[in-house]
Formats: C-alpha cells, sequence, structure tokens
C-alpha cells in the first residue's frame, strides 16, 4: 500500500482519484508521496521513503528544490490547472483600474442615508467614470497557461495585445489567438502599451523586473498588474512612480506591509486560484501527477527533473534511475545490467541542468544485489523498481 501525506488541506476532488492502492497517512515520515499547497517545507527534514512532492498549484518557492533533488525526490507542480481563476481576477483587475469602481462603491455607501441619493449621483459619478478598455494596448509580460488565456480574453474585449515571452513554448504557442503581436523586447511593452501585465516565474533574473528603469520607459499614467508574485515588483520604486502619476494605478495580488499602505494600489487579498474550481483542478492535475509517477516512474511538469513517459508499466522489471547529469552514466548504467545478464527491452533518458533520469523497461525482474550495484555507481541519486 502506497502512503500520502496531505500538508495542507486537499480538495477531496483529487484525494478522490487515489485507487485501492494508496492511503492517506497522517505521518509524512512514512509517506512515499506529498501534497501539498501553501505549507513550507525549508525546514523539514525528509526520510528516505519520501519519493515524490506535488504542489497543487503552480509556484514552489515553498518547497527546497536542490535538496530535494540531491535526495532523489521529484517535486511536481500543476501549471495551468488554476489558468482561468487567474484569468478572470486579472481581467476584473483591468476593470478595477480602468473606471473607478470601488471608489464609485465608497461614495454610495457614504452617502446611503441621503434620501436624495439618486440626484446627487448624478453630480458625483463623473470623478469615478474612467475610461473603457477597448481599443487600449496591453503588454502581456510572460505567455505560460495564464499569461496565454489572458491575453486571448483581453484580446476578444478589444484591447489590442502585445505578448512577450523569450522562452515561449510551442504548446503555448499554439494556444495565443493569432491577433497577439508577438514582440521580441519588453522594452516595447514598456514603451508602447497603456497597460502591463506580469505572468512570468519567480526567478533570481526576475525579481524586481519592474523597477525604476523599466517604469521610466513607460507611458505616463500606465497601469500595471501583478498576479504572478510580488518580489517580481520593485514595491519602493512602484511607490514613488505612483506618487508622481508616472504609475496610475497598481493592481496586485499580494497584500503586505508595502502594497497595503501603497497610495494608488489596488490590492486583493490573493484571491487568483482561490476559487473552488482552481482548487478543484490543481489537486486533480496533483494527484494524477503523482501515481503516474509512483505506479508508472513517469515524469509530467517536474521542476526539478526532467519529463520522461515510457506509458503505463506492464512488464516485471521497469527501473528508475535518478542521477546527475555527467558523462558516461548511461554506460556505466547499462554496463552494470549486462554484467549481471540482466536484458533491457527498451529504455529512455532525459536530463534537465545538473540532473537526469533513466527509465529503463527490464525482461525480468532485478535482484536485489543488481539494484545495490545500480546504487553505488557514483552520481547516482536513487534507484527505484516500479511495482
Amino acid at each position: 500500500m502506497k502512503k500520502i501525506h496531505c500538508l495542507n488541506a486537499i480538495s477531496k476532488i483529487g484525494t478522490d482519484l487515489l485507487t485501492d492502492e494508496y492511503t492517506l497517512t497522517n505521518e509524512i515520515s512514512e509517506a512515499e508521496g506529498v501534497l501539498v499547497r501553501s505549507a513550507s517545507m525549508h525546514e523539514m527534514e525528509f526520510s528516505d521513503n519520501l519519493l515524490a512532492v506535488a504542489r497543487a498549484g503552480a509556484g514552489v518557492n515553498n518547497i527546497p528544490l536542490d535538496a530535494c533533488a540531491e535526495k532523489g525526490i521529484i517535486v511536481f507542480n500543476t501549471p495551468g490547472a488554476n489558468a482561468n481563476g487567474v484569468k478572470e481576477l486579472v481581467v476584473a483587475g483591468l476593470m478595477l483600474a480602468s473606471r473607478d469602481i470601488t471608489g464609485g462603491m465608497e461614495w454610495v455607501k457614504a452617502n446611503k442615508d441621503d434620501e436624495n441619493i439618486a440626484k446627487s449621483v448624478e453630480k458625483a459619478k463623473s470623478k469615478f467614470a474612467g475610461c473603457e478598455i477597448k481599443g487600449k494596448k496591453l503588454g502581456v509580460i510572460g505567455l505560460g497557461a495564464i499569461g496565454a488565456e489572458v491575453a486571448n480574453a483581453c484580446s476578444s474585449l478589444g484591447m489590442e495585445v502585445y505578448g512577450y515571452d523569450p522562452f515561449i513554448s510551442v504548446n503555448a504557442a499554439w494556444r495565443l489567438s493569432r491577433n497577439i503581436k508577438h514582440i521580441t523586447s519588453a522594452d516595447t511593452i514598456y514603451k508602447e502599451c497603456d497597460y502591463i501585465t506580469v505572468h512570468v516565474p519567480l526567478m533570481d533574473s526576475t525579481k524586481g523586473l519592474i523597477n525604476k528603469a523599466a517604469m521610466e520607459q513607460m507611458k505616463d499614467g500606465v497601469v500595471i498588474l501583478n498576479f504572478a508574485r510580488d518580489i517580481l515588483v520593485n514595491e519602493d520604486d512602484m511607490a514613488e512612480a505612483l506618487k508622481s502619476g508616472k504609475v496610475k494605478k497598481y493592481v496586485t495580488d499580494f497584500p503586505n506591509p508595502k502594497s497595503a499602505n501603497m497610495e494608488g494600489a489596488i490590492v486583493i487579498p490573493h484571491l487568483g486560484a482561490s476559487t473552488e474550481e482552481s482548487e478543484d483542478n490543481c489537486a486533480k492535475m496533483a494527484v494524477e501527477e503523482i501515481m503516474d509517477y509512483l505506479d508508472n516512474g513517469n515524469i509530467r511538469n517536474s521542476v526539478n527533473f526532467p519529463s520522461c513517459d515510457m506509458g503505463i508499466c506492464k512488464v516485471a522489471g521497469r527501473v528508475a534511475v535518478l542521477h546527475l547529469n555527467i558523462p558516461n552514466m548511461i554506460g556505466q548504467v547499462t554496463g552494470t545490467l549486462a554484467a549481471s545478464d540482466v536484458n533491457i527491452t527498451d529504455m529512455t533518458n532525459k536530463s534537465r541542468d545538473k540532473y537526469a533520469y533513466t527509465l529503463l523497461d527490464l525482461q525480468s525482474s532485478p535482484e536485489a544485489d543488481v539494484i545495490q550495484k545500480l546504487k553505488d555507481i557514483k552520481g547516482v541519486l536513487r534507484v527505484r523498481v516500479i511495482k
């Protein structure tokens, strides 16, 4: 029986997918798989039982990726599972920034006891009128699952959409409407667009991406939206830009002491992926990923190891070898099996940065001493027989 531990409450829509070969456990030390949402795992000690962690969401900054990789623990995320929920909130953010809806609603609350409010509003409403987004230029930085959805939705609303992503995948490109203008430099978006929305992953290279230098290139009165990560924006620079009027509105889904007190910011309480549908979708994808890995050795949507798929395991001896991406590793693995008179019927090897993964179908189930010889190869992180 394979054991799964949930570090956070995980939608039952997902956990109900676990087959009879699985059981949920309250003890993380005995779990082969962990499902997590926001709980931090950085201070945790990982037992030798743990084989995989699946994050029910896209961001994985709460998980120590290298520490997991070094112990041969696969970390999955669920890209695109919450894309529609975030997209809808981004569109709402555009409306909130363009039309002073919140200001108007606050005026109504403040004047609720006015018997003549119906007449008074006719004089007051011009302060909250704002503008329409149709015909305006929107720049989308990052064209992954969420960015592509936002770009397509806003194009359908009549906006002129510019998209920038130097690492756009073939699948992402196919998802984009042909009306999206693919831009090769973020500087073009900074200079041309009335609205700019950021949808890039958090990496060292993207921290503070929207900063003083970037904003100086932008149009006066630009609107900036951030539904990705708070530290993609230099908030000290943003506060100054809002005060000067360079930036008209900053819409963010990340409250913190700076953004919550920022004049001219519309701060939403991290609602992007908090819909019931998004949580269900993320849970389903996370469970499916972790089961496919534990049952078949396949890797989909890992953030620390390469993708690899050899289908459903139908042989007695499928072996997964997680190892460093170094020369002659394949030769040592296959040589060790050959020396033990073990025949390989199928195999694949994939690499990602400094880590690699080799999946082998063998003619017969390997003996324990053969597995130990594979484990003893320098650079091998973990060897697992798929059962």
